[in-house]
């Protein structure tokens, strides 16, 4: 089992980190959003696909261009390369499986291309589980044994390969997946822009950005950069550099004892007095007293 309390990813919100090896593509993880910083795991994406459940608590999951709820015995699944961030009200533990599409069979195989590659390239997102529908329920119960063996057993990959099977088999049949789904992948170009986009603002935060600089980091029109911010992740451009600033200044108030007027000039705000009421807006206190918290 792992444990994390921060998400790290590089410079395109791939997330820096292997789930398993290379032997074993498979990671399980008992995970309470509430430990994270700021009470969520921030943007990011993998190339692994990802199933979790509630145990306690309401996950927040926004995924694509979804934000949805998630209570105590609800899942969901979430497919390879979909941008996507928990976030939590309090304590809120959710176990989960990170593996590679691989894992359940070579990608040269026949088994792959049938059975593995529709439902990656199907532009399905993520799918939410549910104990009131009968197909869903028999995925979270066999979610609950994945996570026991995890915890309770040593080699237990076979019985976990032959859970993943099942739970696959499932899948396949009650998800509307398109014949030919597989032929090729479905690139999603606003994802691309928008991963760009909020790659540019981690990098210059510090500057003075205007929307336009933003757009133009992705090659796009304003108007599009706030369409493609409002649709991906619920905010616009300069809505989320304020909140990545306000993240960085926290990190900046708990890990060095500069004065609040230098933090908020280094993370690229014009006054210390913005700068407080915005730190006060977000979370609910002054720089200050975060500090002393």
């Amino acid at each position: 089992m792992n444990i994390w309390t921060a998400i790290k990813t590089d410079d395109t919100l791939n997330e820096d980190v292997q789930h398993g090896n290379t032997d074993y593509p498979f990671a399980y993880y008992m995970e309470n959003i509430w430990d994270f910083d700021f009470h969520c795991m921030d943007w990011h994406w993998h190339h692994e696909l990802e199933f979790f459940s509630t145990t306690e608590g309401t996950a927040i999951c926004c995924a694509g261009a979804d934000r949805l709820e998630v209570p105590a015995g609800c899942g969901m699944f979430i497919n390879s390369g979909v941008l996507h961030r928990f976030e939590a009200q309090s304590s809120t533990w959710i176990p989960n499986i990170v593996f590679s599409p691989s894992l359940l069979a070579a990608e040269n195989s026949l088994i792959y291309r049938k059975y593995i590659l529709p439902l990656l390239h199907s532009g399905i997102s993520w799918q939410f589980f549910s104990p009131k529908v009968t197909w869903q329920k028999e995925i979270l119960d066999i979610l609950s044994q994945i996570y026991h063996m995890q915890e309770q057993e040593e080699g237990a990959e076979f019985s976990t390969m032959r859970l993943l099977f099942n739970l696959w088999d499932i899948l396949l049949k009650n998800l509307s997946i398109s014949a030919n789904s597989g032929t090729l992948p479905q690139l999603d170009h606003r994802q691309a822009r928008l991963q760009i986009m909020m790659q540019y603002i981690h990098d210059h935060y510090q500057e003075e950005l205007t929307l336009q600089k933003i757009a133009d980091a992705a090659s796009i029109s304003k108007s599009s950069a706030l369409q493609i911010f409002q649709t991906g992740i619920h905010c616009s451009p300069v809505s989320y550099l304020i909140q990545y600033r306000l993240a960085q200044a926290a990190d900046l108030l708990y890990t060095t004892r500069k004065p609040v007027s230098a933090i908020a000039l280094e993370t690229g705000f014009t006054s210390a007095g913005y700068f407080c009421r915005k730190f006060k807006e977000r979370y609910q206190m002054s720089p200050n007293e975060y500090r002393a918290k």
